[in-house]
């Protein structure tokens, strides 16, 4: 099942792509549909404990990945809160969001940083490839979520992502 995603760095935007072995309006739904997310959003050994979407222009995304690999040490039981505003959506081809790291109330988390998405769905081949824009305030914004592990992260989200796509097939 090893299809690697490719990761560029640009400046302060961060570029992951990667192909997806289903038709395009699944894995567009995988992105935008609660019951969907719940499945394989966040890295393996975490799951959503909390999943709120109001998918539209406007409307806010608020969830939680919680650990729950004991194996993961220091993480295990941490919480990490994230928020999403959705700026523009396109059925099918595109979201366009701005990504907070947040608390329980959806607070913005003061001193981390933010970045402008731009998912990308296009048909490949009768696959779907991903395009993730990730821009950020700076290069250094961005250096600070890589030395975080996010590129690892978004890796095994993706894994789950594969896989959850093959399951609903």
């Amino acid at each position: 099942m090893s299809n690697p995603m490719i990761t560029k760095v640009m400046g302060q935007e961060l570029i992951l792509e990667r192909v997806f072995n289903a038709p395009r309006e699944l894995v567009f739904k995988a992105f935008s549909d609660a019951e969907h997310l719940k499945h394989w959003w966040g890295p393996r050994g975490w799951t959503l404990s909390v999943c709120h979407v109001d998918f539209r222009p406007g409307g806010i995304w608020h969830y939680c990945m919680k650990c729950i690999d004991e194996n993961q040490g220091d993480f295990f039981g941490y919480e990490s809160w994230g928020k999403s505003v959705y700026q523009e959506i396109v059925d099918g081809e595109k979201i366009v969001y701005i990504d907070y790291f947040s608390d329980a109330d959806g607070n913005e988390a003061e001193g981390m940083p933010s970045s402008l998405i731009n998912l990308i769905f296009e048909e490949f081949e009768g696959k779907t490839k991903l395009i993730n824009i990730a821009k950020y305030a700076s290069a250094e914004a961005l250096q600070s979520v890589i030395d975080m592990g996010m590129e690892q992260g978004v890796a095994q989200t993706w894994d789950r992502l594969a896989e959850h796509l093959q399951a609903m097939q």
